[in-house]
């Protein structure tokens, strides 16, 4: 479509000087952005993810060439468990959830990802093979690159490799307390601290959470969970309706939760 624009014409040159962010294709119904729009996008989201906007310029410029922003639904499996990393992702705005697989269970939430870390923190460490299930637990979007791309920038990244090191570490601390988590506290506490965390992370006060989503991140029944969110309800710190939970009152529900949410889970700094 954009070949077709008449040599000098003022479409054309209106497109050089970089006053057209994008193309409006009527007939195939797409929306085509140009370079210099794409390059603003990349650059605005590279500041929304932490470990992104924490890097020199000079690192954050090598990783935005193989960087690809991308929107993630509800639910996607971006990661299996003992698969090759083929894509890491940088969370904007989505929230993955990480798993661990017991046999003849349901999958273990052991782990959150949002806008404060990667998904595939395997690849820096060395690992080409996913150790959890990287399942989207909110939807919204992310900073993806192929785990080729993200070979070849590591080595010349080192406040990344850094970053990434003791991210990866935080993360190691937070699953050990998860295990302690799931044996010693009530199931209301822990799903308190599941909304929470998953909010924090998304930024948003309503979520899409399904009772057997929820089930399957705690380890336990769906008729558990909807006994666990019974008292948080009466209470009027959160309400659910249709796979929508929806914070009402923070504090009372900081207050609801257990422990391990302030003690070893720093949150995101939330908008």
């Amino acid at each position: 479509m954009l070949l077709r624009l008449a040599k000098d014409s003022p479409e054309q040159r209106a497109i050089k000087a970089g006053e057209i962010d994008a193309v409006i294709d009527h007939a195939n119904g797409n929306v085509i952005l140009l370079p210099a729009a794409r390059r603003a996008l990349l650059a605005k989201a590279s500041a929304d993810n932490a470990l992104l906007a924490a890097l020199p310029e000079a690192e954050l410029w090598r990783l935005r060439a193989g960087l690809e922003r991308v929107t993630l639904n509800f639910g996607v499996v971006l990661h299996e468990i003992g698969a090759p990393i083929r894509e890491v992702y940088f969370p904007v705005d989505c929230v993955v959830s990480l798993r661990a697989q017991v046999e003849g269970r349901h999958a273990l939430e052991v782990g959150l990802v949002g806008r404060e870390g990667m998904v595939g923190i395997s690849l820096a460490l060395g690992t080409g093979v996913s150790s959890a299930r990287a399942l989207v637990q909110a939807a919204g979007s992310a900073l993806r690159m192929s785990a080729a791309r993200f070979h070849e920038a590591l080595p010349e990244c080192p406040s990344l490799r850094l970053a990434l090191c003791r991210y990866a570490d935080a993360k190691l601390a937070l699953a050990r307390q998860a295990v302690a988590c799931s044996c010693l506290h009530t199931v209301e506490a822990r799903l308190a601290r599941c909304l929470l965390m998953t909010s924090d992370r998304a930024r948003l006060g309503e979520l899409i959470l399904t009772q057997a989503f929820l089930a399957n991140a705690l380890g336990v029944r769906r008729a558990t969970v909807n006994q666990a969110a019974r008292p948080l309800q009466q209470r009027s710190l959160i309400s659910y309706s249709r796979g929508t939970m929806r914070i009402l009152n923070r504090k009372g529900l900081e207050a609801a939760a257990c422990r391990c949410y302030t003690r070893i889970e720093r949150p995101p700094e939330r908008a």
